[in-house]
Order: structure tokens, then C-alpha cells, then sequence
């Protein structure tokens, strides 16, 4: 392998971890345009695993900035990222990607129970529902850098604690 594929290489990967983190980041922020922003054309979301739809990005996004409000206070935290990119003949870096990742997302739950008794209404932030799996990613390199072609969620467990446990 030569410097320059190796650079190459690098700088793929580099970006596909940023592409992973922004997807987390927007989920997180509910920054749907930016959520949009990170598929091409015709990309793909499936969620079903954990209770959700799969559709385009689009219609996924809807979907999200409506259950999403369900949970004020949100993170995902995606980790053990394991990056496997094509490559063409010759060993040089193709334009598809794939990540596996597992996920831990500790959220608040809205409702009544959000305060502790005697405080102010959104006192507590607290995790009560966490959940927990693996997302499996796919990109594809375009004209403005890597995008999500595909995002499928594997939940394998979910926590609801009771109010004020």
C-alpha cells in the first residue's frame, strides 16, 4: 500500500466517524434538516428492532421530530465503531462503506413525574428509559463528501425506570 492510499485510507475513515457522530449529534439536538442532510437521495432508516418504522430519511425524520418530544432530555453515545470500507483493485479505497457500532442511549422520559415533590416543574433530567444495541451504517461517497445510504437499528435491550426510582 502506497503513502498515498494510506492517506487516503486515513482521511475515509476519519470522515465516516465524523458522519457517525453527526448522525448521533442530530438525533440528538432533534436537528432534523441536519439528519436529512447526512443521506443521499433515497436513503434508507429502519427502526423497526426498537419499536419504529422504516422509510426514507425523510419520512423517518417526521417520524423522529414527533417521538422524539417524548424525550426532552436525550444522548446517544455510539461506540466500538467497527469501519470496513471497499476497496478497488489494487487496494485503494472504493466510494462504500460500512460501520457496525453499538449504541447506549440514555433518555429522559417527559411527563408528570419530571419534577422531584416540592420541585419546580423540569427539575429533573435524570435518565429513566435507557436503550441499548448495535446500528449497522452504510455510505457512499458523493460529490460533497460521504453520506448515509442506509441506517439499520438491532436494539437488544430496553430500561423504563419507575418515576422517582
Amino acid at each position: 500500500m502506497t503513502q498515498r492510499v494510506e492517506h487516503t485510507t486515513v482521511m475515509d475513515r476519519l470522515a465516516i466517524d465524523d458522519l457517525v457522530t453527526g448522525y448521533a449529534i442530530a438525533v440528538d439536538d432533534g436537528d432534523w434538516a441536519a439528519y436529512r442532510a447526512l443521506f443521499v437521495p433515497g436513503g434508507h432508516v429502519d427502526y423497526r428492532s426498537a419499536g419504529g418504522i422504516a422509510g426514507s430519511a425523510d419520512a423517518v425524520a417526521d417520524w423522529l421530530d414527533a417521538m422524539m418530544r417524548r424525550f426532552p432530555v436525550r444522548q446517544h453515545l455510539i461506540v466500538n465503531r467497527r469501519i470496513g470500507i471497499a476497496l478497488r483493485d489494487g487496494g485503494a479505497p472504493g466510494d462504500t462503506a460500512t460501520v457496525q457500532a453499538d449504541y447506549l442511549n440514555p433518555m429522559h422520559l417527559a411527563g408528570p413525574h419530571d419534577a422531584p415533590p416540592g420541585a419546580s416543574a423540569g427539575a429533573s433530567a435524570a435518565p429513566n428509559y435507557t436503550c441499548a444495541g448495535r446500528y449497522v451504517f452504510a455510505a457512499r461517497r458523493a460529490a460533497d463528501g460521504w453520506r448515509l445510504t442506509e441506517v439499520v437499528v438491532h436494539e437488544k435491550w430496553r430500561q423504563l425506570l419507575p418515576a422517582h426510582a
